[in-house]
């Protein structure tokens, strides 16, 4: 299982992702499920996953592939982080198409937030079908994968006006509401900071398993 949560707030974003993908008596996977584009002085976007990792680890590579061989349509060119979330539904669901069989779908979800250059900051969630929403003044955070759990100190909390460190300790007890209650979401714990107009991803935390926050 995964709980991932992006916050969009005015002074910036804030993103934090478990790292489980399988657990159970005796086995517990961890890969990252944050992943970093940073693209120089104009645009910067950060990307979480939640649901198969083959498909969220293709479609990964295939935006990193279109940006080193300068494809037509990248994160290098889109102008708005709409227009990100649209490209990037589009390489999900060509991942998905690729290897569809008639069994069970291995679909996925995505969060992506950041900023280009001339265009405000922000986070849209990604459907499997390709489709998103985007956060906005009523809903300044979006969530993926097991969110029943983190989502009251989020509603308490979390405004327009809310600060990043702020938005950053709601989203660690958000996570930590989760972990104690389904298993299946587990450290280590990645937190991103992206203060707005700033165009730099950070500052970076990852608390692992036997960090004093998750063991209080």
């Amino acid at each position: 299982m995964t709980y991932c949560v992006a916050v969009s707030v005015n002074s910036g974003i804030l993103f934090c992702s478990d790292s489980r993908t399988n657990a159970g008596i005796d086995i517990a996977s961890v890969y990252s499920k944050m992943f970093r584009f940073e693209l120089g002085n104009e645009r910067q976007f950060v990307v979480l996953s939640s649901g198969n990792l083959a498909t969220s680890q293709a479609t990964m590579y295939q935006m990193k592939k279109d940006i080193r061989q300068n494809a037509s349509v990248s994160l290098n060119t889109v102008s708005t982080l709409s227009d990100a979330a649209d490209y990037l539904g589009e390489v999900s669901r060509a991942q998905l198409e690729k290897h569809e069989t008639s069994g069970p779908a291995f679909t996925a979800s995505f969060l992506i937030g950041g900023q280009v250059l001339g265009s405000d900051h922000g986070v849209a969630l990604v459907y499997p079908a390709g489709k998103h929403i985007t956060s906005s003044v009523d809903t300044p955070y979006l969530q993926i994968g097991e969110s029943k759990y983190g989502k009251p100190i989020l509603d308490r909390i979390i405004n327009q006006n809310t600060t990043l460190e702020t938005a950053a300790l709601c989203a660690l007890v958000s996570m930590d509401s989760t972990m104690r209650s389904n298993l299946t979401v587990g450290p280590p714990i990645e937190v991103m900071l992206y203060t707005a107009n700033s165009f730099v991803l950070q500052p970076y935390h990852r608390f692992e398993e036997d960090n004093e926050f998750l063991e209080t």
